[in-house]
């Protein structure tokens, strides 16, 4: 399908920087793949925030990465300070005051702030391997000069932009643009009405922004880009952006497959290992890339660092300190107490018999999923 287009109004095109964040996971290795295999004329800078908290699984990926990919600049906060981490140097700043869901100081000091230094002003579209199986919205910089994609989701586009873009004040502006962009056919009336219709409580963005994706994925990313190079936002500036006609929508299964048909393999922490406790088998991994000792962690995860990293278990045991605990109400020494291992083992044999019997996965990405880690920290 060709769009017809107004041509730039600006006589020249500002540089725009195309950045993605190897967090050390399966989501941004699998987009970083991707867009190499799908894009490769498309300049990507890849980088890492190294917080010096990884496991060591987790820097094998990232070498595997750089060996497929090319360069991965390191970013590392705090450089020049004498403690060994970035991480002890901002908890010492903290006065000992550990990070939590409800004060994730960690995630700003030691990943955006480093991110956004980065960047600095220069305009820049950051590419964030959220899934399309996943209903969760990513980092959004309040930088303006920034602006968040979504390559793997039916809408690659942030929920800022899509408010903007349906608001009612743009209503005008966005029905003149898709006028000019949507073919003649049999559903053009029916996708011009769709367009034409105001948000209200029962028509929301979300409603709306669905209803003209499913007309035409690609019609709608067109209309996007051509408002947006009447706005700020750094897609504005391109005079073109390959994304714009994908309609790939990538999940779980797909992430996993990217890896391991590229030859970089799947990250090592998340092979599952199996443990017996009263005569039942189970298995147990770790669900997610992050710092040894985020506390997004599940109890079974802290089971699974204590027994294969006990060395990386106690240092986490060693920042519990005047109160502060990395799990609500459980010190880490309390959660390795025979018992409460035996409880936490059995839970989880509890849940994955459940799942096989509903025919669901059984592995701690099935069980745990990944709607309750901090976005922001997977950059």
């Amino acid at each position: 399908m060709h769009f017809a287009v107004h041509p730039k109004q600006k006589d020249e095109t500002m540089k725009v920087r195309h950045i993605l964040g190897i967090s050390g996971g399966k989501d941004s290795a699998a987009l970083a793949i991707y867009l190499k295999q799908k894009y490769p004329t498309l300049k990507i800078e890849y980088y890492n925030s190294d917080t010096g908290c990884e496991l060591a699984e987790t820097e094998t990926l990232i070498n595997r990465l750089e060996a497929y990919l090319g360069k991965i600049e390191r970013l590392r906060a705090a450089e020049g300070s004498p403690e060994p981490t970035p991480f002890h140097h901002f908890l010492k700043a903290m006065g000992g005051f550990l990070p939590s869901p409800q004060a994730r100081w960690c995630t700003k000091k030691m990943k955006l702030d480093k991110f956004e230094e980065y960047v600095g002003d220069d305009y820049a579209v950051s590419y964030v391997g959220i899934r399309g199986d996943e209903d969760r919205d990513g980092y959004i910089s309040s930088k303006p000069n920034i602006q968040a994609v979504f390559p793997f989701r039916k809408n690659i586009w942030s929920i800022d932009v899509i408010n903007k873009f349906l608001h009612r004040e743009n209503l005008d502006q966005i029905v003149d643009i898709y006028e000019r962009l949507t073919p003649e056919g049999f559903l053009r009336d029916e996708i011009l009405e769709t367009v034409k219709r105001p948000i209200t409580k029962t028509f929301y963005y979300s409603k709306k922004m669905n209803a003209l994706l499913d007309y035409d994925v690609k019609l709608f990313n067109h209309a996007v880009f051509e408002y947006l190079k009447t706005t700020d936002y750094p897609v504005g500036k391109l005079d073109e952006f390959p994304l714009l006609d994908n309609t790939d929508v990538l999940v779980k299964e797909d992430i996993f497959r990217l890896l391991r048909e590229s030859g970089v393999g799947v990250p090592a922490y998340y092979e599952e290992i199996p443990f017996e406790v009263d005569g039942k088998t189970g298995t147990y991994c770790r669900s997610r890339s992050g710092c040894y000792f985020c506390f997004f962690q599940q109890k079974i995860e802290w089971i699974w660092l204590y027994e294969q990293h006990p060395d990386l278990y106690r240092q986490a045991m060693e920042f519990e300190k005047d109160g502060y605990t990395w799990n609500q109400n459980e010190s880490l020494a309390d959660l390795i107490k025979p018992e409460r291992i035996r409880q936490i083992k059995l839970d989880i044999i509890r849940r994955q018999e459940d799942n096989r019997q509903q025919q669901k996965g059984t592995t701690l990405v099935d069980i745990l999923g990944d709607d309750i880690m901090c976005t922001n920290c997977f950059i």
